[in-house]
């Protein structure tokens, strides 16, 4: 008898990745998709994904507390706790789901090698977490690692991954694609989607704002917040004239599907553009790309962190 796979995902878009990955045949005949508990996005996009024709073989878990003993598939490959269950646990097969901008620091500091710890681009080095980091990243190097995702990856890059010793597994949301559109999208021809670099600190809250103001002066906006916006920011913009929010919860590339064409899609720098691409473009609808001006960076972005987050592939 064939043990179930399980795929431990702490957002939505890993979730919806994890079904994706289940499809493609990477993780076993059968899946049990584990969602971390208390996470209102995770609740929405299960909900949503539950109205759909599931792969054979793929359950959704009730959500956890606590990841499972052993977990096959993960989408975050920075988080402490999956660093230690890696540690704690035997070497194996080990899938990483996409994870939108972190999967292409994660393939970067992979082609790297294993002397380059396992953190985000922005996390301060503390001993303890580099240490923890690179422990992770030494214990991957005996697991049979393969990175599924949805982004565009350079020649080079890819090259290198796999000269690690790592399996790149490209995907274009083939499962997704097959499923009838949403038929709740939005009305307005617009849509924007929300931004968390406000929140981070990375970019000024009023030029972001202004911005948003003058595109609502022009014509309606359905605006569509990131899951880590900060609600305060979120409830200014509903009270902003001409602007819609939409408090979707589920990833972009569930609740966007129903878009027509004639519809277009406007975001700051974000891996989602990439997977709406995909998604959108054979139905007409445009998903254009918003440069952040140079003013709208704090001091805390610096240049590094400023080609990181505007470098997502096209």
């Amino acid at each position: 008898m064939v043990a179930r796979a399980s795929a431990w995902v702490e957002s939505p878009l890993q979730m919806l990745c994890a079904v994706e990955a289940h499809h493609a045949g990477l993780l076993g005949p059968e899946t049990a998709v584990v969602p971390r508990a208390g996470l209102r996005p995770l609740k929405a996009t299960r909900a949503e994904l539950r109205s759909l024709v599931l792969p054979d073989g793929l359950v959704l878990a009730e959500p956890r507390e606590r990841m499972p003993r052993r977990v096959q598939a993960v989408g975050d490959a920075f988080s402490g706790k999956v660093q230690l269950r890696w540690l704690a646990s035997w070497p194996g097969r080990v899938v990483i789901v996409d994870d939108g901008l972190a999967t292409l620091r994660l393939l970067e500091l992979l082609a790297a090698g294993p002397t380059r710890p396992l953190l985000r681009a922005r996390a301060e080095q503390a001993v303890p977490r580099a240490a923890l980091g690179l422990a992770a990243a030494l214990r991957l190097r005996l697991s049979e690692v393969s990175v599924f995702t949805a982004l565009s990856v350079g020649d080079e890059l890819a090259a290198a991954v796999r000269a690690a010793g790592v399996e790149l597994v490209r995907h274009d949301f083939a499962w997704l694609r097959a499923q009838p559109p949403s038929a709740h999208g939005p009305a307005e021809r617009t849509v924007v989607l929300g931004t968390s670099l406000v929140r981070n600190g990375l970019v000024h809250r009023d030029r972001y704002l202004r911005w948003l103001n003058e595109l609502a002066a022009q014509e309606p906006l359905a605006y569509y917040p990131h899951r880590r916006e900060d609600p305060v920011d979120v409830a200014l913009i509903r009270e902003r004239p001409g602007i819609t929010v939409h408090d979707a919860g589920a990833p972009a590339e569930l609740t966007l599907r129903g878009l027509s064409p004639g519809q277009r899609v406007l975001s700051l720098p974000s891996t989602a553009l990439t997977s709406l691409r995909v998604l959108l473009g054979p139905r007409g609808v445009a998903v254009e790309p918003v440069d952040v001006p140079d003013d709208w960076w704090t001091s805390r972005a610096a240049p590094a962190l400023r080609s990181h987050l505007t470098g997502v592939p096209g």
